[in-house]
């Protein structure tokens, strides 16, 4: 995973059990969006072009992972 000094959270959100954080690593310079839902413990995290940073925030779901998008 990744250390607290690598990784700035840019943004966060939380609605119905579901928690999405945007993130930065300043190392790598990439942009990931995680995702936690409590309701069914499933979690995902992605990588997204810098591009589509804010897009990929608010519809995680839209650039979730093929498999998960069919599991959910």
């Amino acid at each position: 995973m990744y250390t607290t000094t690598e990784v700035r959270e840019l943004d966060r959100r939380s609605n119905d059990g579901v928690d999405v954080a945007l993130l930065w690593n300043a190392r790598t310079n990439r942009v990931v969006i995680a995702l936690e839902d409590d309701r069914s413990g499933d979690s995902f995290e992605i990588d997204v072009d810098a591009a589509d940073a804010l897009d990929a925030f608010r519809h995680p779901f839209a650039y979730a992972p093929r498999d998960y998008a069919l599991a959910a």
